[in-house]
């Protein structure tokens, strides 16, 4: 029989006789601890390190605001100019939303559970193994896009569930709202949107398919990304561009070194959970869940064969844990397993998280880390296809920004009065460009320039070319075909940095030989 209750009637899950009120306010605490956990120790440890490489990006796009960017939508930047107009650009403001999504996020798990019929005990075991996911503990400590992606994931998981259980209709317009806004963010939900459609096919939620609301609901989301393929097609398909040379990286990771690493990036402790989540999905009990088993599997299939960095996968696992904990009641009470599995395995996933926690959140200072994170993995971190040095990629991103405006204005100040006057500086990258924009003021630096991603399309603005400082664009032999003079007058230095960040030339030129604007094509970098 068709279900003709709300969305919002369905918050509400099936309640065991006579204690559905205690049942509810003991979950709800529980929920809201966990997520009072995670978004204390976020905020706790936002000012330990320095800024990360693409927050100093994302400053700068904001001060441009536009309908898309090369490399993202226009989301981030529109958040980042209404946290640095609200709440300045401290490290504490910039970190405070990414701690309260992850929060939210811990808290929705649980709630996940509870629209599967967990226990107050199921519902915090989902949160807690959100909680301590090194994954999501290193993403919400910085200002990034997938903070917020991974909840627009939550929710749009969520709302499917309400969809497959109510039989509401309607409810795919507030799906599509969901995506769509998420899509404003980041474009990875279209992977989990031709996942879902999978899923829908493979299974009897297929009747889905004859609903005009599911379809409403994709024209709502398509529309939110309209605009970002507006601006695309303005500015030549930068993205499409971007996308492109950014496939061409190889991520070099068998496809059983990226399922071994899901298990890694998840906490092997929550492996058997997520593991179990699965199996509920494919189970009787779980049939009308079974999409998400597919879509799991689906996303799975792309990100291994497209050789993806192996956190694509990472925000469809909360609805894993959320099945995962009913699952593991139920093996629980229905085998008649010892009571003490329930406590024994709560006990290992808060030992596991505060071992691994120091590797994702700067909870300690950096020397100590260096120290703890050799004593887990030895002298160097691998990230993705390069070394990151001593420190993980996300700390090591967190250091030597300053030092390198400083060590820029040196040289900027050290310059005859004329040519500090027509003076500019390129940089190889985004990062080295929104760091020296960044400190401009402090240390009295020039404009900025660079050809990598959005600051390509931004131009040279006014740089003349007469003067240029350069840093991280290129070796001498290749800048002396461009200009007339060039010397190296400094090096960059930073303890923690990442490598290739770390003794890098700093070049004074003169004599451009081509108008800049000119040369301005030769320059771009998309990846």
């Amino acid at each position: 029989m068709r279900a003709t209750g709300t969305a919002a009637a369905s918050l509400a899950p099936p309640a065991r006789a006579g204690v559905r009120g205690v049942r509810n306010d003991k979950s709800i605490s529980v929920l809201l601890t966990l997520g009072a956990i995670k978004f204390l120790v976020h905020l706790m440890t936002s000012e330990q390190y320095g800024y990360f490489r693409d927050e100093l990006y994302y400053i700068a796009t904001s001060k441009h605001l536009d309908f898309g960017y090369v490399d993202f939508p226009p989301l981030i930047a529109l958040v980042t100019r209404l946290v640095r107009a609200t709440l300045g650009e401290s490290l504490l403001a910039l970190h405070l939303l990414p701690a309260l999504a992850g929060a939210v996020l811990v808290f929705l798990t649980g709630w996940m559970a509870r629209q599967f019929g967990a226990s107050p005990f199921g519902q915090g075991l989902a949160a807690l193994a959100t909680l301590i996911a090194p994954q999501f503990l290193g993403v919400n400590t910085i200002l990034s896009m997938d903070s917020f992606d991974i909840l627009f994931w939550g929710f749009a998981l969520y709302i499917l569930i309400l969809i497959f259980k109510d039989e509401n209709p309607k409810t795919w317009l507030w799906f599509g709202l969901v995506v769509g806004l998420g899509l404003t963010n980041k474009v990875t939900l279209l992977y989990f949107s031709l996942a879902m459609v999978i899923g829908l096919a493979l299974t009897g939620q297929r009747k889905n398919f004859r609903s005009a609301w599911l379809y409403g609901g994709g024209v709502i989301a398509v529309a939110f990304l309209v605009p970002y393929l507006i601006w695309n097609a303005m500015h030549g398909w930068p993205t499409l561009e971007f996308w492109g040379a950014y496939g061409n990286k190889v991520y070099q990771a068998s496809l059983v070194e990226f399922f071994l690493q899901q298990i890694l990036i998840m906490h092997p402790f929550t492996f058997p959970l997520w593991a179990m989540g699965l199996l509920y999905f494919f189970s009787k009990r779980g049939a009308a869940y079974r999409p998400f088993g597919w879509m799991y599997l689906v996303l799975l299939a792309i990100f291994m064969l497209q050789h993806a960095k192996n956190y694509f996968l990472a925000p469809i696992y909360p609805i894993l844990f959320a099945a995962g904990a009913v699952f593991f009641e139920q093996s629980v009470e229905v085998n008649h397993r010892p009571a003490w599995l329930k406590p024994a395995y709560v006990i290992l996933l808060v030992i596991g998280g505060i071992v691994i926690a120091p590797l994702a959140v700067p909870v300690l200072p950096s020397d100590a880390t260096v120290s703890y994170v050799r004593s887990l993995s030895g002298n160097t971190v691998q990230s993705e296809t390069f070394d990151t040095g001593v420190l993980p990629q996300h700390f090591a991103d967190r250091f030597g920004w300053e030092e390198m405006a400083a060590r820029v204005a040196e040289v900027y100040h050290s310059l005859p009065a004329a040519d500090q006057a027509s003076a500019c500086i390129f940089t190889g990258n985004y990062g080295e460009a929104g760091a020296l924009e960044f400190y401009a003021p402090s240390y009295g630096l020039p404009h900025v320039i660079s050809g990598h991603n959005n600051y390509y399309i931004w131009g040279p603005d006014g740089c003349s070319g007469e003067t240029v400082i350069l840093i991280g664009a290129g070796d001498l032999k290749d800048l002396q075909e461009v200009f007339s003079d060039v010397r190296e007058v400094s090096r960059t230095y930073c303890t923690y940095c990442m490598p290739y960040e770390n003794n890098l030339p700093i070049y004074v030129a003169h004599g451009l030989n081509t108008p800049l604007q000119e040369l301005w094509p030769g320059v771009k970098n998309f990846q």
